[in-house]
């Protein structure tokens, strides 16, 4: 391996509180010059408001590291719509699609795009069921899912991320959702783009079977589960086989040492 992804909640933090040993573990990578990105399915918030989350935990992070779903849609909004978008995002994570043509919040109007994210306790009936409204009264209209996690794990508990919310609008409309973000293919060969290493190359560590792990590897990368975040042990009964298993990203280090130790500072 020469290079790494990141996954940032359950790998690096739960929410608000900080792995032990993650930042420890981040300081190793960047002394060893192992180049590295943090690829995460957060829609709740854009990449600069991630860095300095990080850096409250004493990661260090520029915000052209983080590959979040936001800021890679909004860039093919930028440079593909042929029409107003409506944001289904929180307050934080519309800094993210600044230059695109929106439609007001909580309007009727038409839109071309309808970009579905992370609301959390924002979400209720009147505002999917406005959602499902835009998207049946154009059927041009495009269903935009900014990742496809299922649920992720928050301070009061395990509770529903953005792929329900998009599964329920993609059942009630037949439109198949466009999709940035993990488990998306695109996703992925977008991060090796950045890094300019080859997806073979490049070890992905992250908490979820599915959008991280399954992922990881059908994009030909390798892929680590640590047990923290997400992880169930019956992860580890299925059909998804992780390349490694740490009992955290604290590992990492020791891990990367003992199968790869000359490949550092490339």
């Amino acid at each position: 391996m020469r290079a790494a992804l990141f996954d940032m909640d359950g790998v690096l933090y739960n929410a608000e509180d900080p792995i032990p040993g993650a930042a420890e573990a981040l300081q190793w990578i960047r002394a060893q010059a192992i180049p590295h990105l943090f690829a995460t399915n957060t829609s709740s918030r854009g990449a600069d408001a991630l860095a300095k989350k990080l850096a409250r935990f004493g990661i260090s992070a520029e915000p052209d590291t983080i590959l979040t779903p936001c800021e890679v849609a909004a860039d093919w909004l930028r440079a593909h719509a042929d029409g107003p978008a409506a944001l289904f995002v929180l307050p934080a994570a519309r800094e993210a699609f600044h230059g695109v043509d929106q439609v007001p919040a909580d309007a009727e109007s038409r839109a071309r795009y309808i970009v579905i994210g992370d609301l959390g306790a924002a979400w209720d009936f009147a505002t999917l069921n406005r959602a499902f409204r835009l998207l049946h009264s154009d059927p041009d209209a495009t269903l935009i899912a900014l990742g496809m996690t299922r649920f992720w794990k928050g301070p009061s508990g395990i509770s529903l991320d953005v792929a329900p919310f998009v599964a329920a609008l993609e059942h009630a409309t037949g439109r198949k959702p466009l999709v940035f973000g993990k488990p998306a293919a695109a996703f992925f060969e977008g991060a090796a783009q950045r890094l300019g290493i080859e997806p073979a190359d490049i070890l992905m560590v992250g908490d979820d079977i599915h959008t991280d792990i399954a992922a990881a590897q059908a994009a030909g990368m390798k892929a680590a589960l640590v047990r923290t975040g997400k992880f169930r042990p019956s992860d580890l009964s299925g059909t998804v086989q992780p390349d490694a298993v740490l009992d955290s990203v604290a590992d990492l280090p020791a891990y990367w040492m003992q199968h790869w130790p000359q490949n550092r500072g490339e």
